[in-house]
């Protein structure tokens, strides 16, 4: 299975977001690759289904988000050609799956879920491609996790520390108002975590990174749970999760690991 503790160095997983958004479109194969090039030891990528087409790759059903600026629109309202048209780079699951085989036979796999249906679809994939013990899931959603690990016992379950409901992580002119809100939870949050993770099945947490203490990472490293955090850009950041003792770090960016922590 996944192993999700820190490296055999002692410096903390480096795990691609989107596979590296930073350095190419996100969620495409030429992002997973840009990832694996930099060096990462498990590439997060977002699934979507599409009710008329295939599982792809793609963090939300805003088409200008998966378009990168391109179109307007639905995501799921289209099918993958209509898709094609404004995003040409727009991977299927199955497309992003074969590149873990073909190209990154040694790179783990985190799949955060942004799908509500079709779970059993996903969990096949997984296990047809031959994936099954490289691959963490995520998401914030209970019955999803359960449903993803009832159709394939043998992948790993993570549980994402909080919920972006709203999409506000999108939204820049809302971002100080989500920094009080975290600031107001990070007293809770390890009291939580073990709770939370014992009811979702999860073996990981997923945590925002203003939310990482050591206090926190202590207490789930108590009940056994590793903790990564995301999303990592700033090279101070970087250092204070660390030093708090995460066992990986989630960034848009995989370079900042050689800049930061190898210098």
């Amino acid at each position: 299975m996944i192993d999700l503790r820190r490296r055999e160095d002692g410096s903390p997983l480096r795990v691609g977001h989107r596979g590296a958004a930073a350095l190419a479109p996100e969620n495409t194969l030429r992002s997973l690759r840009a990832a694996v090039a930099t060096g990462v030891d498990v590439i997060e990528f977002d699934v979507l289904d599409l009710p008329r087409g295939p599982l792809v790759l793609a963090h939300s059903n805003h088409l200008a988000e998966v378009s990168h600026g391109a179109a307007r629109g639905k995501v799921r309202s289209r099918t993958l050609d209509e898709l094609r048209e404004a995003a040409p780079e727009l991977p299927t699951f199955d497309e992003a799956l074969a590149f873990f085989v073909d190209e990154a036979p040694d790179v783990g796999l985190h799949i955060d879920l942004k799908l509500r249906r079709r779970l059993d679809e996903l969990a096949a994939a997984v296990i047809r491609h031959g994936l099954t013990e490289r691959t963490v899931v995520s998401a914030f959603h209970t019955r999803r996790l359960h449903a993803v690990a009832r159709h394939a016992p043998g992948i790993r379950i993570g549980l994402t520390y909080p919920e972006d409901r709203f999409g506000v992580s999108r939204r820049p002119h809302l971002w100080p108002v989500i920094a009080l809100g975290l600031s107001a939870m990070r007293a809770s949050v390890p009291l939580r975590l073990p709770r939370l993770a014992r009811r979702a099945g999860a073996s990981a947490v997923m945590l925002e990174h203003r939310l990482v203490t050591e206090r926190a990472v202590a207490k789930a490293h108590s009940v056994g749970l590793p903790v990564l955090a995301w999303t990592v850009d700033e090279p101070a950041d970087l250092a204070r999760v660390t030093a708090a003792g995460v066992d990986g770090v989630i960034t848009n960016d995989p370079r900042i690991f050689a800049a930061t922590l190898d210098a």
